[in-house]
């Protein structure tokens, strides 16, 4: 298994090479440096620290699409694994390790697991995984407050729009409500009409809204997986979510829709008939 790696940035350099070494150094290329270099599995390459000193030779026996991790998708970094003792070699610091992760058998709380390896820790400090996590997704924290901020401006001004066109839209109909009225209709049938005619705009509008998010979120995940040559879901449009929007629209349309028939209904007909 390989278990070491680095950054080809910074770090190393590689190029294809066709001289002959013995015992060439088995590494794994990530598929976007091996698209890079044009390299496929059993290509002999060049390694080393310095441009100016290739002195190792290396056979790719593997390239792999790394994980998907949005902690390290924007510093566009190329990566090559080697077994552990064949970087140590090359880095020439054998021994030594920057961060390496512990399996914990199941049952085992990593919280206690953290604090027991820190009791004894001379030269390392140990973090249960969770909290490396938490600590590397700060920022798309605060971007994720950033958008429920967004979202509940929205909602709020949706919420106004639809009361204002429910509105409007009821007082064009004032003169068919007298006439309802005037023919015996009762009130809470006229009133049930239009909170129902209400309902059905604000399910139309929520279909809408779904197809809308559907498409936004895939045009965003073709766009940015291709900027970033990554198969990392960027968008992502949950069934809780569905269902929360489309209850609070229609939420929003029952509300507002029972505002405008009650103020419609509670007016006198003869009123609601000389106003038009």
């Amino acid at each position: 298994m390989l278990a070491g790696w680095f950054a080809q940035q910074g770090v190393a350099s590689i190029e294809p090479s066709s001289r002959r070494a013995a015992e060439p150094t088995p590494i794994a290329l990530e598929r976007r440096l091996a698209d890079r270099l044009g390299a496929t599995v059993g290509d002999t390459l060049e390694l080393g620290l310095d441009p100016a000193g290739l002195d190792r030779r290396a056979v790719v026996t593997a390239i792999y699409e790394p994980a998907a991790d949005p902690s390290i998708i924007t510093r566009r970094e190329l990566y090559l694994r080697l077994h552990l003792p064949d970087l140590a070699a090359l880095l020439g610091a054998p021994d030594r390790v920057d961060r390496f992760g512990v399996a914990l058998v199941p049952g085992v709380p990593a919280d206690a697991a953290a604090r027991e390896l820190n009791r004894v820790a001379f030269g390392y400090r140990a973090f249960p995984s969770a909290e490396i996590a938490n600590e590397s997704s700060q920022t798309f924290r605060v971007v994720s407050r950033f958008h429920q901020a967004i979202a509940i401006i929205s909602v709020v001004a949706s919420a106004v729009f639809l009361l204002c066109i429910m509105l409007l839209k009821v007082e064009e109909r004032r003169r068919d409500a007298a006439v309802m009225r005037f023919t015996g209709i009762s009130r809470l049938t006229i009133f049930t009409a239009l909170v129902l005619e209400a309902l059905l705009v604000a399910a139309l509008g929520s279909a809408l809204g779904v197809l809308l998010a559907l498409g936004a979120s895939a045009v965003t995940n073709l766009y940015y997986q291709r900027f970033f040559d990554t198969t990392l879901v960027f968008s992502v449009v949950t069934g809780a979510t569905l269902r929360f929007s489309v209850a609070l629209s229609l939420g929003l349309g029952v509300v507002a829709g029972s505002l405008a028939a009650w103020r419609l209904v509670r007016t006198s007909p003869v009123l609601l008939w000389g106003r038009g």
